[in-house]
């Protein structure tokens, strides 16, 4: 395996909640208002520091898409998905677009969500 290149991001940062490598900055945040199997998720314009996994389709509440799993480049951890391709007219926003899981993460103030109640374990995420 050759070298691997870590992006650090400055400011608030989103970052993998098992190594704390750096995946996205608070201004990135298209929507909190995303759901996965386990509680929140937040849809980012752009992440960094993650693998893109095989493209597989899968049906959401929203319909039909075509998602990549992506996994953290320093730990291997799942972290959320990238949408490729969004086979409903008023989901193609989503297109290009990345999700992570608020379990998988911890927000810019070091908190992270708890897996049955959605609710803050640690900080907030919402602080100014």
């Amino acid at each position: 395996m050759g070298r691997l290149f870590v992006i650090d991001l400055e400011g608030l940062v989103y970052s993998c909640k098992y190594c704390q490598t750096h995946f996205a900055v608070t201004n990135d945040i298209i929507s909190k208002s995303f759901h996965c199997k386990h509680g929140r998720a937040y849809l980012f314009d752009n992440v960094v520091n993650v693998t893109v996994g095989e493209k597989e389709h899968r049906v959401m509440i929203t319909g039909w898409h075509t998602v990549a799993d992506i996994f953290c480049v320093s730990c291997g951890s799942l972290v959320g998905w990238k949408y490729e391709i969004a086979y409903d007219k008023s989901q193609k926003y989503k297109e290009g677009k990345f999700i992570l899981e608020r379990f998988k993460v911890l927000g810019p103030y070091g908190g992270g969500y708890d897996m049955n109640q959605n609710e803050p374990m640690t900080g907030s995420d919402d602080e100014e």
